[in-house]
């Protein structure tokens, strides 16, 4: 196994190893954005469960006083959870907005400007109206077959 030409000539490889370096940290693959959706999804539901678990913990209101200091810190935590869980709704939605499908291969002939998610969402609500249509049409003839059955058999019964 040979040692990577950078190494050899004494140069650490870090952010400025070259271009190719460069390019490849700035490319952001499908799997790495799932990954980092996931962690930041695993984030969110940590930081609600501890709001949660402070909600649980803080007094009602009867009209009890609680210890101000306690009170304090744990409406700190409070905040600082809300804040924090903003934060990571806004990173998420970021990353969910501009994503690009990839093919795999960059010389695509149909690989067009970038697809964004509302225009997939809103793609996706179009063919929902349409399958729901052709369900209630489905359903519609179902329906008359179910009667024209019932006719036929009520009439198979009179007759005999």
């Amino acid at each position: 196994m040979s040692t990577p030409p950078l190494a050899a000539s004494g140069m650490a490889p870090g952010p400025f190893a070259g271009p190719q370096a460069q390019q490849a940290a700035r490319e952001v693959n499908t799997a790495s954005l799932c990954r980092i959706g996931q962690e930041t999804v695993q984030d969110i539901v940590y930081r609600t469960m501890e709001i949660f678990q402070l909600l649980r913990n803080m007094q009602l209101p009867n009209g009890v006083t609680y210890h101000t200091g306690t009170y304090q810190d744990r409406l700190t935590k409070l905040q600082d959870n809300l804040r924090q869980l903003s934060v990571l709704f806004r990173k998420l939605r970021l990353q969910l907005i501009p994503y690009v499908e990839e093919d795999g291969s960059k010389n695509d002939d149909r690989a067009g400007p970038p697809r964004f998610a509302s225009e997939e969402r809103r793609e996706i609500a179009e063919v929902n109206k349409k399958l729901k249509q052709k369900n209630q049409q489905l359903k519609q003839i179902m329906d008359q077959l179910r009667n024209l059955i019932w006719d036929i058999n009520a009439m198979l019964a009179m007759r005999n």
